[in-house]
């Protein structure tokens, strides 16, 4: 699935409301109390996020560290989305291909077919530097 920009756009406003959520309201509640609440949106935006651009390897540590009290104080969904869409949108990419390229490199020849690279050898010659000459 190419990442769109409005998708990228989307993903990253979700990844800084769900962390304002847990930084700015939830801890105002007692630990206790709001943490199935915090769970609970930790799961819907972890799913709505690859939903929105895709599996990310980041989500994973991203997911655990929420799970470890005191860690989802910092703003992890941000950070992991950022990471996971910095490059942005993706372009559909086309590659071009030389036609006889597949050909030389496969046939058994190819190496021995190449046109001789003169010598490099302190620009001596082989009869003794005397090239030219006679």
């Amino acid at each position: 699935m190419p990442k769109s920009p409005k998708r990228i756009l989307a993903a990253r406003i979700l990844a800084v409301m769900a962390d304002a959520v847990q930084i700015g309201i939830l801890p105002l509640f007692a630990p206790g109390a709001a943490s199935p609440v915090n769970d609970v949106l930790d799961i819907f935006v972890g799913i709505a996020l690859i939903l929105l651009v895709g599996w990310h390897w980041v989500f994973v540590p991203t997911f655990l560290a929420e799970l470890v009290p005191g860690l989802d104080l910092v703003p992890t969904w941000t950070a992991a989305v950022f990471f996971a869409t910095r490059s942005g949108a993706t372009a559909t990419a086309t590659a071009t291909i030389d036609p006889a390229l597949p050909a030389a490199v496969g046939s058994p020849g190819a190496l021995s077919n190449r046109p001789r690279v003169p010598s490099t050898s302190g620009g001596r010659a082989a009869d003794g530097g005397k090239e030219g000459s006679g």
